[in-house]
């Protein structure tokens, strides 16, 4: 863990180095359960408030709407890091990933994603990965990446093929902390990104006396304290908010620094299981392995 020092009120989100040379903001902003009707405003209000990192997916049925927000911005296309995400291919895995990729890229209205990631370890993971190294060698993908990968699953596709993934995305919060497999990502080159990071309120997150004992002596929302205690944990975060004024609440993390103290005692509130559900649960496989999207 790198303990990182207190910022001045206003830092600029600062940038994570990913095991390809490209630069990915610590802190983004993510879509999902945004309805499409209002992702249009809710990411013109995000990208106002100073958010340049943009998380979707094929399955979030929100593409187009994410990239009408980014065209009608003006934010030079260069400020900007937008993610999308591969959803579950019928073989051949790597034909239909490769339309599944230009289908997307059609609707966010792009020339090229800064990251693009395989949404479920399910089906022909290899294929898929397959097409999708191709995808970066041309520009296409500016780096390429996993999501919902348990460290079997992970190691067997870094071993059997020739790029690393750039990035995890994976369940990570107070709750399911995944410190063992932030270690072996580490160790692989492979950098954490959380989804869920406030647990959507489960737990009574948002009243946990721990968290709101740490707020209280930083002057910091829970919210705040779970944003800066991911980031000092080196883990890449898209929390989601309709509103407005929590989007500015969520970027402002940057001018304080959690002691060593307050990590240990949030570290204690890990339960090591998923407050949702198991990606290596046999039916969790077979429903969201056999789920198809429709254009």
């Amino acid at each position: 863990m790198t303990q990182q020092p207190p910022a001045r009120k206003g830092t600029a989100v600062h940038n994570v180095t990913l095991n390809n040379g490209v630069e990915m903001p610590v802190l983004g902003f993510g879509v999902y359960q945004v309805p499409p009707e209002q992702t249009e405003k809710v990411v013109t209000d995000a990208l106002a408030a100073g958010y340049r990192s943009i998380d979707t997916a094929a399955a979030y049925g929100n593409e187009e709407a994410v990239g009408r927000a980014i065209r009608n911005s003006g934010i030079p296309r260069e400020e900007l890091f937008v993610t999308t995400k591969l959803w579950v291919q019928d073989n051949p895995a790597e034909d239909n990933t490769r339309r599944a990729f230009d289908t997307s890229l059609r609707k966010l209205g792009l020339d090229h994603v800064d990251l693009y990631l395989m949404h479920q370890p399910y089906r022909d993971v290899h294929g898929q990965w397959r097409a999708m190294q191709d995808l970066h060698r041309e520009g296409l993908a500016k780096a390429i990446g996993v999501s919902n990968f348990h460290p079997d699953r992970l190691v067997d596709l870094t071993e059997h093929n020739e790029i690393t993934p750039a990035v995890n995305q994976i369940e990570t919060h107070p709750f399911h902390q995944r410190t063992a497999d932030q270690g072996l990502m580490r160790d692989r080159g492979v950098q954490i990104e959380s989804w869920g990071p406030f647990a959507e309120g489960k737990n009574g997150l948002f009243t946990h006396p721990v968290l709101s004992g740490i707020g209280e002596a930083h002057g910091k929302s829970v919210a705040q304290v779970v944003l800066r205690w991911l980031i000092q944990r080196d883990v890449v975060v898209i929390p989601k908010s309709v509103r407005a004024e929590r989007m500015a609440e969520n970027l402002d993390v940057f001018d304080f620094a959690l002691t060593d103290d307050q990590m240990a005692r949030i570290a204690t509130l890990d339960t090591g299981a998923s407050q949702f559900f198991d990606h290596r649960d046999p039916g969790m496989t077979i429903q969201l392995g056999n789920h198809r999207l429709t254009d």
